[in-house]
C-alpha cells in the first residue's frame, strides 16, 4: 500500500532522505522511528503530497505521489503533530467542510458526525469557534475528520502530542481497528512504548538513512552482544533504539 523506492530529498547541500526504499502492506501499523532531523517528517511531508522528493518515488496504493497528487490525496489522510484547522469554524462546521471536500455522502456526514463529536468528547464544544480549542482537542478534531473519511492510508507525525491518557488510549485503539478493517498506518513517534505496543514493524532512521527495520523480536537479534548481555530477555525497544543510534553516532568517518 505504501513504497518508496530510492527516496531522496536534499536541501541545497543537506540530504534530509538519502536513498530511502520501503514497503509497508495493506493493514499494517508501520513504526517510523528515529531522533530528531533523521528524516522522518520530510520523508511523511513527501508521502503526503506536501512536498516533492529530489529524486526517487513515494506511491500509496500504486499512485505516484508526485506524479497525481490529487488521486493520491483522496486515499490518503495526514495528523500532523501540529493540527491546522480553520480557527474561524466550529467543530461541526470543521468536519461538515471536511465531509464536503472528500465527497463523504451528506446523509453519512449528518449520522456519523454526532456520533463522532461524542465519541471524541467534543459534543459540548461543537459550536464553538476552533480558535477557542486547546491543543489537544484541535487533535482530536483532525482524527475524527479521518475517521470520517475512512482513508486506505493514514499518515501520522506525533499523534499523540497533547492528548490526555484517556484520549491517547482511545486513539491507540482506534489505530488497532483501522489496520484490522485494511487501513495501513505508517506512524512517526518519540514515545517508543506506543510503537513497541502498535506497530506490527519498525524501521530506525539516522542521518536520512534507514539502519534497520523489522519485527521488535529481529530488531532484539541484530542489537549488540554488549546489550543483550546486559540485560537479556528484558531488552525494550528503547534499549534498542538507543543501542543501535549510539552505534552510529560512534562510527568511525
Amino acid at each position: 500500500m505504501i513504497q518508496l523506492e530510492n527516496l531522496t530529498k536534499r536541501f541545497g547541500g543537506l540530504t534530509a532522505v538519502n536513498n530511502l526504499s520501503l514497503t509497508v502492506p495493506k493493514g499494517e501499523i508501520f513504526g517510523f522511528l528515529g531522533p530528531n532531523g533523521a528524516g522522518k517528517t520530510t520523508t511523511v511531508k513527501i508521502l503526503s503530497g506536501l512536498m516533492q522528493p529530489t529524486s526517487g518515488r513515494a506511491l500509496v496504493d500504486g499512485i505516484d505521489v508526485a506524479k497525481d497528487p490529487v488521486a493520491a490525496k483522496r486515499i490518503t489522510a495526514l495528523v500532523p503533530d501540529e493540527p491546522f484547522v480553520y480557527p474561524k469554524l466550529t467543530g461541526s462546521e470543521f468536519l461538515y467542510f471536511i465531509g464536503d471536500l472528500y465527497a463523504v455522502e451528506p446523509a453519512e456526514q449528518k449520522k456519523r458526525i454526532p456520533e463522532l463529536l461524542e465519541q471524541f468528547e467534543l459534543a459540548q464544544w461543537e459550536g464553538e469557534l476552533l480558535e477557542s480549542y486547546s491543543h489537544g482537542m484541535r487533535q482530536k478534531l483532525v482524527i475524527a475528520g479521518v475517521l470520517l473519511r475512512r482513508p486506505s492510508v493514514v499518515l501520522l507525525d506525533e499523534p499523540m502530542v497533547g492528548l490526555d491518557p484517556k484520549s491517547a488510549r482511545m486513539v491507540k485503539t482506534i489505530l488497532t481497528d483501522l489496520a484490522r478493517d485494511g487501513a495501513t498506518i505508517f506512524m512517526c513517534t518519540h514515545i517508543l512504548e506506543i510503537a513497541e505496543r502498535l506497530c506490527g514493524r519498525i524501521g530506525i532512521m539516522y542521518d536520512g538513512s534507514m539502519i534497520e527495520a523489522g519485527t521488535v523480536a529481529q530488531l532484539r537479534a541484530r542489537a549488540s552482544k554488549e546489550l543483550a548481555a546486559g540485560i537479556g530477555s528484558r531488552v525494550t525497544l528503547e534499549d534498542i533504539f538507543l543501542d543501535l543510534t549510539a552505534a552510529r553516532q560512534c562510527a568511525p568517518l
